[in-house]
């Protein structure tokens, strides 16, 4: 079977999370900012779409070179031999960036390399006029850093994150591949309990209940290469099999709550999507009420964080009613993700470690408080 270079992209501070999880899905990789290269056959990039939490996409590189001019970028992208990957009638966009590059203007970019593919599938197909583009789509990309350009195709479509189980709501939930990124920064395997507090609509808990069940997080959903026409149609079929034959049963409670039935609904309605509605205990509660007997486990939770002047205090009086009610829990390990730089502070406790990612474009801390076993 050929083997591709492959490599995924994801969140801002996510690489070691990311190559953590393709070695152990058993692939040698190499990190660079946003992006964990490894080798793999069309088996092992349904694999990666399939199983993969944490990370954004996963794409072909088909070729690299140096551009210091349009030319360049043109005869270069010209000369691959694009037949072979885009049939006559492929629907082929082409996104560009370019940082800190000679070319800079991305929209130059992707109409440079956009027309180089066309001229050449014209010579290839032996077509004249225009190219039909009403088939099956090939999302490609054009990336120019420090003036070494990328080619790739984007295997996945929409991002690993849209697994699929989540009915849209107001609100800013977080992201599914986030949540599962924030959990596998915690020791959490599903061998003991785990708590969310201020579960919103249920993403922490349901991804966690996915770890612990060992789903396979794209179970629910379709990726773009289930449309190349040169994809091998049977492996994805029969590797969705594989992974549902290898759920397990959940080991150690999960709970979640939260101080609005409301909210509560929507996140039962997610679980349920997900195929792990009876896994999770959901409880309206507010913090400042919360109690549990569980033990040694751990607490996870996105408090949310005042912008506005009002919601600032209200927030403020929250991180305090979680010092003082969560706090006393000390064989769990408590982990908050929040972007108000004063958390310890009203929290009443100074975090073991403390580390900075990005929620989108939001700059938050992840506040690691760990358990005195």
């Amino acid at each position: 079977m050929e083997k591709y270079q492959l490599y995924t992209t994801m969140g801002a501070g996510f690489e070691s999370v990311v190559a953590k999880e393709l070695q152990s899905l058993g692939y040698k990789t190499q990190t660079e900012n946003g992006r964990v290269f490894f080798e793999g056959t069309q088996e092992d990039i349904v694999k990666t779409n399939l199983w993969l939490r944490t990370a954004d996409r996963v794409k072909i590189l088909l070729k690299e070179f140096k551009a210091l001019d349009f030319d360049t970028l043109y005869n270069e992208v010209y000369d691959m031999d694009w037949a072979k990957l885009l049939p006559v009638d492929a629907k082929f966009p082409v996104q560009g960036r370019a940082v800190k590059s000679k070319l800079h203007s991305e929209p130059d970019v992707q109409s440079i390399v956009k027309k180089a593919i066309v001229d050449k599938m014209m010579d290839q197909y032996h077509r004249r006029g225009f190219l039909p583009e009403t088939g099956s789509e090939y999302p490609l990309d054009v990336h120019i850093y420090k003036d070494k350009a990328r080619i790739s195709l984007d295997t996945t479509g929409e991002s690993l994150f849209k697994r699929g189980y989540r009915v849209e709501h107001g609100g800013a939930p977080m992201k599914e591949n986030f949540a599962a990124g924030l959990l596998k920064l915690t020791p959490y395997n599903g061998t003991h309990p785990l708590i969310d507090p201020m579960t919103g609509s249920g993403t922490l808990a349901i991804e966690a209940a996915l770890i612990a069940k060992n789903i396979a997080p794209g179970t629910w959903r379709k990726f773009a290469f289930d449309n190349f026409d040169w994809f091998d149609k049977s492996i994805h079929p029969r590797m969705l099999e594989e992974a549902k034959a290898q759920v397990k049963p959940l080991e150690a409670p999960i709970w979640a709550s939260d101080i609005d039935q409301s909210v509560l609904e929507f996140a039962k309605l997610n679980a349920h999507n997900a195929g792990v509605l009876q896994d999770i205990r959901f409880k309206q509660v507010a913090v400042k009420d919360f109690t549990t007997d569980l033990e040694n486990g751990i607490i996870i939770a996105n408090p949310p964080y005042g912008k506005r002047l009002k919601d600032k205090k209200s927030a403020e009086e929250l991180y305090e009613q979680m010092g003082e009610v969560l706090g006393k829990y000390t064989d769990f390990s408590q982990y908050y993700l929040t972007a108000d730089p004063n958390f310890e502070k009203y929290f009443g406790k100074k975090a073991t470690k403390k580390r900075k990612l990005f929620n989108g474009n939001l700059r938050v801390d992840f506040y690691q408080y760990w358990a005195n076993r």
